[in-house]
């Protein structure tokens, strides 16, 4: 057998590999055949094993050994490959490379200087200068006791002394203030005079109010372009004037009526009262207040319709008897005399008493009133030059007051003793 020639000794048949080996298909040596089409042991790459495009590594071992039963040493499930980006076709294109980091990015442009900004300050700064300049020439120009564009209800009082600019506000305002208010109480027409209501425009608290410096930026920056400096009138009120003068009122409006007694000549006359419409003082009060502001400050009187009320009369017929009985019969029923210094004087039923004598119903009660002013004329200078002493060390001359009340102590008397009056010029 030359050199050439091999010896060729029949073999046992090799055992079938496991499954996912290929039998036949590898030599001796050991190294795999590349199978066609997907007949590898592996996953094709993008198999349902892994996401498009990607798949296991067949060069990388990804078990822990050759400990495997396939005939390289190595179970298939010990092999992965990395995962590479589709590329075109659906195969590998290689390793996926990492988005550019954060830092990487297009830095942001620097903002614009803000050069507006400065010009925004010098402006606002100019403005200040020139506000503050306005304030000063202001308060310079100014050194009047009352400031200047000060008005009040539309007067101009300011830029002079507080005489001045109360002369100025009585001549605007004062007839408007003393005019009578026109009302009405249950469409019957009636007058109030202010002043007997206790209504007045004070014009010198009003210029008080009004006077000194004024260094409210407002008005003395405004004073320099016309601007006026608005002060409110005071107005006073009397509210117990106002009370009585209305409660007078009442009692000649309306259809209610009070009980009282009449002095007639000769007689003493019971009047019951009635039921009716009245004026309701307190809230005609109010209306009143209103009414004298709104005419003070427009200058027209308007008619203002005072409210009423359905009131009873206080006077009950049992205080009509008694008040009859205690005093208007006695004081009816004779002639009364007083006396003082040695002089005296009678007053009679006929004449004299009922120009003096009435009755005034207060609280529930009819008390009797004097009529001073009717008594000094009928004395007529009797007692004139008889002094009295009075409470407060001096002597006085006796006047109707003395006599009324020396009256109130015999109109009562029932003989002539009781009816005579001595007024004591000396009294302890």
């Amino acid at each position: 057998m030359s050199d050439d020639t091999a010896v060729l000794t029949p073999q046992q048949p090799a055992q079938e590999p496991g499954g996912g080996h290929v039998s036949g298909d590898t030599l001796t040596s050991g190294i795999p055949v590349v199978p066609p089409d997907h007949r590898s042991p592996f996953p094709p790459l993008g198999g349902p094993l892994a996401g498009p495009g990607t798949g296991p590594n067949p060069l990388v071992p990804q078990g822990p050994g050759p400990q495997g039963p396939g005939p390289h040493g190595f179970d298939d499930g010990e092999f992965s490959a990395p995962e590479f980006a589709a590329g075109p076709g659906g195969g590998p294109a290689g390793p996926v490379v990492p988005a550019p980091a954060a830092a990487a990015r297009q830095a942001p442009r620097s903002a614009p200087a803000k050069k507006g900004r400065s010009k925004l300050v010098l402006a606002s700064a100019g403005v200040i200068g020139l506000l503050g300049l306005a304030y000063g020439v202001g308060l310079l120009l100014d050194h009047s006791e009352v400031p200047k564009s000060t008005t009040v209800l539309g007067v101009d009082i300011g830029g002079g002394t507080k005489a001045d600019a109360v002369s100025k506000l009585d001549t605007a305002l004062a007839k408007r203030a003393a005019s009578p208010l026109q009302l009405t109480v249950g469409g019957k027409k009636e007058q109030l005079a202010p002043d007997k209501a206790g209504l007045s425009l004070d014009s010198q608290a009003t210029v008080r109010k009004a006077a000194g410096s004024d260094y409210n930026p407002v008005s003395v920056i405004g004073s320099l372009f016309g601007g006026e400096r608005v002060t409110e009138p005071v107005i006073l009120v009397d509210e117990e004037k106002l009370s009585v003068a209305l409660t007078d009122l009442a009692g000649v409006s309306g259809s209610a009526s009070e009980g009282t007694i009449r002095f007639e000549p000769g007689k003493a006359v019971a009047v019951p009262g009635k039921a009716g419409q009245t004026l309701d003082v307190g809230r005609s009060m109010i209306s009143v207040k209103d009414a004298y502001r709104a005419q003070v400050e427009t200058g027209r009187p308007n008619v203002v319709q005072l409210p009423v009320a359905t009131r009873e009369p206080t006077i009950t017929q049992t205080e009509l008897d008694r008040a009859m009985k205690d005093f208007a019969e006695p004081a009816m029923s004779g002639l009364i005399t007083v006396k003082a210094g040695g002089k005296q004087i009678a007053f009679g039923p006929a004449k004299s008493l009922p120009k003096i004598l009435s009755m005034k119903a207060i609280d529930g009660k009819l008390v009797e009133v004097y009529d001073k002013k009717a008594i000094d004329d009928l004395l007529d200078g009797v007692f004139d030059g008889v002094l009295i002493t009075k409470g407060d060390g001096k002597k006085h001359q006796v006047s109707a007051d003395d006599v009324a009340q020396a009256m109130g102590t015999a109109l009562r008397g029932r003989t002539p003793a009781e009816r005579t009056a001595t007024i004591e010029l000396n009294p302890s």
